[in-house]
């Protein structure tokens, strides 16, 4: 028995006859994914709410989405809505957000595959979410993988047509005449878009080509400017009787807008981060001037400490400022914030030295800025209070990404404190407390005794949701 048929009995109620009939599917999946650069899925509903990925198919000539193989792997609910979604009303959903099985964001369109009236399965086609990277990795294939298309293209046509609607992409077939002798929904619609009155279909190719193609380039992908509109155009030859070669068009240009809002919001998003970073440090300018007229050194103290908590949250505007983007790398606020604190309790007396290991991952703006907050007090409290003057002493700070949580951890060989009494008495750990569980919506742990002391705190990696990010 094949894997399809294995996993159909153990996870789901589909009859032998419908078993058979995603047998057959099966082998127009590689079809699919070459022409689309896309990968393609059909996943059939379990016994409960999720669906079983039964078949896969990986794209030849561009990056996959996906390190392993899925096959046999569950399809949660709550990760590919899409796919529940059709599952469930038996209607095709379009470009739609999910989370892979590794854990990665990608766009889902899927299709229902019926017997009769009853929903047996879906044809998933993914591409990741950020296709702009892949897109700049476009390998040009080799003639011999085009001509591995057009043979499986000519067995996938004429007899399932359904599947040529289950392509994200506009398709044209053009016989060796030069006459539009098919072209699915899609393309119809985008010819119509352009301004063409009339159907393409019968037409000359002639009368409606959008690119000169040159012979030497077939296969490749051509991107094109008609009007306001953006298009991807790949040819492929196909060589077939009445089947000259296949035109294969992806509409870009809400993504191509998207890019150009994304520069504009990129410009101001660091003339943002600029005047707050300017704002702040002017603050931290007049706190540094009043301390030092003041005769009082609790107030001294005090405005001190309140000074370099507004450097900690400058610091971090600063990167983002640079970057332009609402993400900061963790590991430059936190040496930014090590810096701060050096520089704050530089004297002759201190002979401690600060390491930073990991923390190569990016971060949104508001968990960069409580972070640095955090980072900042366990920092300072740990550099003034730790160490007997004069002795040698070591701090590290340790970070560490999680899928969904990510972890701190600052820890010293001082000579430790009362954790009790210290959390009710200190208002640096009282901020600290507040600012973990109440803006990183994680939790805080601290364990000190004569060897030294080690904090750890977790943090929600992303304080917005990513659905609501354009």
């Amino acid at each position: 028995m094949g894997v399809i048929r294995d996993l159909c009995h153990k996870y789901t109620t589909l009859t032998e006859d419908e078993i058979s009939t995603i047998e057959a599917l099966a082998p127009f999946l590689q079809i699919i994914a070459d022409l689309t650069d896309a990968d393609i899925f059909i996943d059939c509903p379990c016994r409960n709410a999720d669906s079983i990925v039964v078949a896969e198919a990986k794209p030849s000539g561009f990056p996959s989405s996906y390190q392993k193989s899925v096959v046999g792997m569950l399809a949660k609910a709550e990760n590919e809505p899409a796919v529940a979604r059709t599952s469930r009303l038996g209607v095709s959903t379009k470009q739609m957000k999910a989370v892979t099985q590794e854990n990665r964001r990608t766009i889902q369109s899927v299709e229902p595959i019926r017997n009769g009236d009853h929903i047996i399965g879906v044809l998933i086609q993914e591409r990741h979410i950020d296709e702009k990277f892949f897109t700049n990795q476009r390998l040009q294939s080799a003639q011999q993988s085009y001509e591995a298309i057009s043979g499986g293209f000519n067995r996938v046509m004429p007899e399932n047509n359904w599947l040529t609607e289950c392509i994200d992409e506009a398709l044209l077939i053009v016989d060796e005449g030069g006459i539009i002798t098919f072209r699915n929904t899609l393309a119809k619609e985008l010819y119509q878009k352009l301004g063409y009155i009339d159907d393409v279909l019968g037409q000359p190719y002639d009368n409606v080509f959008l690119v000169n193609a040159d012979p030497a380039c077939e296969g490749s992908h051509m991107e094109v400017e008609v009007g306001r509109y953006v298009l991807d155009v790949k040819r492929i030859p196909l060589g077939a009787p009445n089947m000259a070669f296949v035109l294969v068009i992806r509409d870009l240009t809400w993504r191509r807008e998207q890019e150009k809002a994304l520069i504009l919001k990129s410009v101001a998003v660091k003339e943002m981060h600029h005047r707050v970073k300017n704002n702040l440090q002017t603050i931290a300018s007049l706190l540094r001037l009043q301390t030092r007229r003041s005769d009082s050194p609790e107030t001294r103290k005090v405005l001190e400490e309140s000074m370099n908590r507004i450097i900690a949250i400058a610091s971090t505007h600063e990167l983002l400022a640079q970057s332009g983007m609402d993400e900061v790398m963790l590991s430059d606020v936190v040496r930014n914030i090590k810096s701060n604190a050096l520089r704050s309790c530089a004297g002759p007396h201190l002979k401690v030295a600060v390491t930073m290991e990991g923390g190569d991952f990016t971060v949104d703006s508001d968990v960069g800025t409580s972070v640095a907050l955090v980072v900042n007090e366990l920092l300072q409290n740990a550099m003034k209070y730790a160490f007997e003057p004069d002795r040698r002493g070591l701090i590290r700070i340790v970070m560490t990404r999680g899928d969904l949580y990510s972890r701190i951890q600052v820890i010293d060989n001082g000579r430790g404190f009362n954790v009790r009494d210290a959390t009710k008495s200190r208002l640096g750990l009282s901020i600290v407390q507040t600012l973990v569980e109440d803006k990183l919506f994680g939790s805080l742990d601290i364990e000190s005794g004569p060897r030294g002391t080690q904090v750890t705190f977790d943090f929600r990696n992303q304080l917005t949701n990513p659905d609501d990010v354009t």
